[in-house]
Parts: C-alpha cells; structure tokens; sequence
C-alpha cells in the first residue's frame, strides 16, 4: 500500500535523523551545540503533527491508483531542460543525496555531475547548515510545502551566503518524491541609486583562500605521483606503495590515514597494512587500528566487495567503522567529524586492490567535495602503481 510504505519510510527516515543529530551533539563543542536545538525541536513537533496524525489516518486509508507514465519523450526534454537552467539545481532524496546535478550546479560547487550522484549534499555546507538543510528537505519531502533557507559552502567561496529553494517533485513512476533545490548565490543586490538597465556586474575576483586550497591540493596531487613512481623504481610491492601513500597524506590531508589490502585473488581475507594516527594517539590507539580487521568494518566491506566509496560529514552511523578491542565505535573514541572511504583500483572495470581511509578530527574543518575528487584521482595513481610493483618484486629472485 502506498500510504503505508510512504509512512514506513518517513519513520525510519525520522529515526535516522535523531540518531544524526544524537551523533552530532556528541562529536560538536559546546558552543557549538545550539545549531541543533531548532533541528530537534522540528523533529518533535513533526511526530506530534504528521506522523501520528498519518498513522491514525492509515487505518482507513484505501489503494491509490498508480500514476500514468509519462511521455518518454517528454521526460526526455525535462532532463534537457534541467541540465540547460542557468540557475544551479540539484535534485535530491529526502537524504540529501544527490540525485541529479545540472552543469551550473556542477561549477558552483567544483565537482563533476557524475561524481556528486550518489553523495549527500549536505557535505558540501559549513557544519551549521547541515543538519538544517537534513530538516528542510525531509518536510519538503513529506509534502509540508516549499522552503527556502541561507546556507554557506564548505569551501571557500566568492559567493558568500547562498539562498537555497526547495520545491518537492513526484518523478514518473518513482513510488517517493524527489526534491529540486535551486542555489541562489551572491544575493547582494545592485547598490542603491543603480538602476538596472545597463548596469554591470563587478568582475569578481579569486578568492586568495580559495586559490590557496587548490594549489595545496596541485601539490598533494603532484608529491603523491613522486612518491610513487620512487616506490615503483624502486621495486617495492603492494605493501610499500600502501606505506608510501599513507605518509604522503597523513598530516597534511588527514589526521588518519588508514590502508587496507584486498586478497590476491580468490576468496580471502582482507589485511590491514597501515595505521597512522595523530601524535597524541601514538601507542593503544594506533596499535588497536592496526590491529583491527578490516572485516568488521562496514565502510571497508563495502570498498573492497564493492567498489563503492563514502563521503561522511558528522558520520550518523558511529559502528560505520567497526569497533575497537575494547567495544568503543572507532568514529567515537577519535571523535571523527568527517571521513573518506575510497576503493583502490585503476578504472570501473579493474577489480579493486585495496581500500584507503581517511578521517579528520576535532576542529579540523569537513572534507569538501573538491577534496574528495582529488583523492578519488589519487586513488587511482596508487592502484596503478601496485600492479606495477607487484609484478616488478619477483624479478631478483627470477
């Protein structure tokens, strides 16, 4: 029955988003706590006013007719419209996952449509606009009404704030309703006395910050291929570019470095081949993730069988990880704030060598969109390289 999966769904979807904000208030500062109040108390005041009143409305609920399907030519035009809108769009889930990205979309927040499908928006925010744009989009999924809300990207941005609308769609012959946001960026205004006919729009100049980043990243990109083209010359195998990699980016790029090594071939276990942590977690903490098997964490299983890769801002899910020897979620005792989980393999088609993971803690500001795209890249540099060595490794022996 449609009316029962639908209310189905919104209460996992409501239950999800209290263990998020659960989450959430134990990884924030304090002072930085109050950001979720409105969230929580939205999420209250839903229960009392939707959720309960639909359950109670379910019993006498009747079948609803299926919609006809639409025109494939139609739907067709609609996609060409959508990518060709010079305002920004993306359509999400009642998750913020993106869903589709139209090319303005795209430049406004430097990634590749095809990249963002699949990832949370919400990732691309400051953390004090996140868990508000979660409520925002999830009552515009349930069909409480269009909103509109100012957020800030994560990366440094000419634009400054950015005014988000939020209308709710029913795709053709998709049983849940999707969610269009349109971005609004540099609401400023002209100034007073200007009129409009005309006028131009000042020439905006790089942000200094924003240039910055994106050479520090050029560099990262530019040391990570050094590294491991020594690596190769040198001969080494799977588990010295894992090593090599792992230093490159520890510090710099994330206070974790995790690396993991997929069997040869065949059935077989996965090993974890590098643990590298933040100074203060030399000793226990590090041995027990160098210890841990990377079996029992979810993020890797789904690496490593799957190829499929995990952006996570303020992780919702604090056994995403696994747990260490002592029952303590690993996201929780290191007070992780945001993480990536990237495959390692050469291409779509090639199987998968391994799984590298990365996490930022504490102050250290979310890993963006853009970042991401530059591990993905590197990613596939390290997988390159260990082919490479090892079949170069038995050769003195040969």
């Amino acid at each position: 029955m449609p009316g029962a999966q639908e209310f189905g769904a919104e209460l996992t979807d409501f239950r999800r988003r209290v263990d998020e904000l659960r989450t959430a208030r134990a990884s924030l500062p304090a002072q930085e706590r109050l950001s979720l109040l409105d969230a929580a108390l939205f999420e209250l005041q839903h229960v009392a006013d939707v959720l309960w009143p639909r359950y109670e409305g379910l019993t006498a609920a009747s079948r609803s007719r299926g919609g006809d399907r639409a025109d494939p030519q139609e739907q067709q035009l609609l996609r060409a419209l959508f990518q060709r809108l010079p305002v920004p769009a993306v359509l999400l889930d009642r998750d913020t996952v993106v869903r589709r990205m139209n090319f303005a979309a795209t430049q406004l927040f430097n990634t590749r449509a095809g990249y963002a499908t699949g990832r949370p928006l919400a990732a691309s925010l400051r953390r004090d606009g996140q868990a508000a744009l979660r409520s925002q989009v999830a009552a515009v999924a349930r069909g409480e009404g269009d909103r509109s809300l100012t957020v800030r990207l994560s990366q440094p941005s000419a634009d400054g704030e950015v005014r988000v609308t939020l209308a709710a769609l029913r795709p053709p012959g998709e049983p849940h309703p999707a969610v269009l946001a349109a971005f609004q960026p540099g609401m400023t205004g002209p100034p007073a006395g200007e009129g409009t006919a005309g006028a131009r729009r000042p020439e905006s100049r790089p942000d200094l910050a924003e240039v910055t980043r994106h050479a520090e990243l050029l560099d990262l990109a530019d040391d990570m291929a050094a590294a491991l083209l020594r690596v190769a010359l040198a001969g080494g195998g799977p588990e010295a570019v894992l090593a090599r990699a792992a230093e490159v980016l520890h510090g710099r790029f994330a206070d974790w470095v995790i690396a993991d090594l997929a069997p040869e071939s065949g059935p077989g276990a996965p090993r974890r081949v590098v643990a590298l942590g933040p100074r203060d977690a030399v000793g226990d903490r590090t041995a027990s993730l160098a210890e841990q098997d990377p079996a029992d964490c979810p993020l890797v299983v789904d690496a490593l069988s799957d190829g499929v890769s995990a952006l996570r801002v303020s992780p919702a899910d604090a056994d995403a990880f696994g747990r260490d020897a002592t029952g303590a979620p690993v996201l929780v005792r290191e007070e992780v704030t945001s993480l990536l989980c990237i495959p390692l393999r050469a291409s779509a088609t090639d199987p998968v060598r391994g799984a590298l993971t990365l996490f930022r803690t504490g102050g250290r500001g979310a890993f963006e969109m853009a970042e991401a795209g530059v591990a993905d890249r590197i990613s596939r540099h390290v997988a390159l390289a260990m082919p490479r060595t090892a079949r170069r490794a038995p050769a003195p022996g040969a």
